[in-house]
């Protein structure tokens, strides 16, 4: 491990106190026609135990495909626990959630907003993890419905990212899922459960960052700040949702005014929630003057969820560069230390650039008085996007 590389290792063991385990395998799953097969692989061959969180299950064949694996292994006798956020994942036929129920699945809404508690309903599990046999575990953006299928080749095809894990690090995924399984009335642990010495299945170094709801500062927010003050010559963000506050503005153009390459990329036209787009544009001018390159990714709604800093180190999971995930929700990502995995989610970024078209800063500043007015009345409300 080079010097340079070792330095965002330890700093980001210090800062968030959980040391980076090594020995991973970490292999990069892009857009559905990579992250659905693998995903139900990983499902149809567990013989043990399958956990599973997701913050969106809505429609389509998919949604189908996903639950009948699901209860395909419950009615073989593998333990089966299915956490859904109630508010995500509201659009889910119902009827499959009473089939998987029928088969054995344990299945679990997270946070149901009837609940009395209604300072609760507004902190919700955006975590997407699926875990197998205690052996391979998978994070990322996907969600399990339609619009996620494909590859990225028109707007009925999303783009998105995730990663599949062997090695010591599907320690940390797995108890990502369970401190949210925590809060039902399940046991956190039964049986099935062998907790085995992970084997060293690779050479990459990974560290696991959960990031709980919370008010203030999180884990997640230390992990992105401390990759921006570290990064020394390149800085690639894809985001689905841009909406950094005060002090995350300043961190990106700290690093842009001391010679860092700073580059963001964010949905385009298609984008699924324009309030949240038009609360990020209201930064853009910030960021924009202070040498921060700004792109918008053309062909279909852009859902991933990355940073790379100087061809190094990754970060990617479930979490957006936005104030809802960064503290409201939570969520779970992944740091990896690793040059040549790296490579692969740059090489990735190059393509999606190739896809995109950059925001000029005069361009933007000539932008039109209704635009403005947009984008300022999101200022009431957008530490809640």
């Amino acid at each position: 491990m080079s010097d340079q590389l070792r330095r965002y290792r330890r700093a980001l063991e210090g800062l968030l106190g959980v040391p980076a385990t090594e020995g991973n395998t970490v292999d990069v799953l892009r857009n559905g026609d990579e992250i659905f097969p693998a995903m139900l692989d990983a499902i149809r061959a567990a013989t043990s135990t399958v956990d599973f969180a997701t913050y969106v299950y809505w429609t389509g064949d998919i949604a189908k495909t996903f639950a009948g694996a699901l209860t395909d292994r419950a009615r073989a006798g593998v333990r089966v626990r299915i956490l859904l956020d109630a508010v995500g994942a509201h659009l889910m036929n119902h009827d499959l959630v009473d089939d998987m129920r029928s088969a054995g699945c344990q299945i679990e809404w997270f946070r149901p907003t009837s609940t009395w508690k209604v300072w609760e309903s507004n902190h919700r599990t955006h975590r997407k993890v699926l875990i197998c046999d205690e052996d391979v575990a998978f994070t990322g953006g996907v969600g399990i419905a339609a619009e996620w299928c494909g590859n990225a080749r028109n707007p009925d095809e999303w783009r998105d990212t995730h990663v599949r894990i062997h090695g010591p690090a599907v320690d940390g995924l797995r108890a990502a899922f369970v401190s949210n399984w925590a809060e039902t009335d399940h046991p956190l642990f039964d049986e099935h459960d062998r907790f085995p010495e992970q084997p060293q299945s690779g050479d990459v170094t990974v560290q696991v960052v959960q990031s709980a709801a919370q008010i203030g500062w999180s884990d997640l927010a230390s992990a992105f700040a401390a990759l921006i003050m570290l990064a020394e010559r390149r800085l690639r963000v894809t985001t689905a949702y841009f909406v950094p506050d005060d002090r995350f503005l300043r961190l990106l153009c700290d690093a842009a005014t001391r010679g860092v390459e700073v580059t963001v990329l964010v949905p385009g036209e298609h984008a699924d929630k324009r309030i949240v787009q038009l609360a990020g544009e209201d930064s853009y001018a910030e960021v924009l003057a202070c040498g921060v390159a700004i792109h918008r990714y053309e062909p279909t709604m852009l859902h991933a969820k990355v940073l790379t800093a100087d061809g190094l180190v990754t970060m990617v999971g479930s979490g957006n560069f936005d104030q809802r995930s960064l503290g409201i929700n939570d969520e779970a990502n992944v740091v990896v230390f690793d040059a040549a995995t790296t490579a692969v989610f740059d090489a990735h970024f190059d393509d999606d650039l190739r896809r995109s078209v950059a925001i000029s800063p005069g361009e933007w500043e000539r932008r039109g008085a209704v635009q403005r007015v947009k984008e300022s009345v999101t200022e009431l409300f957008d530490e809640q996007l």
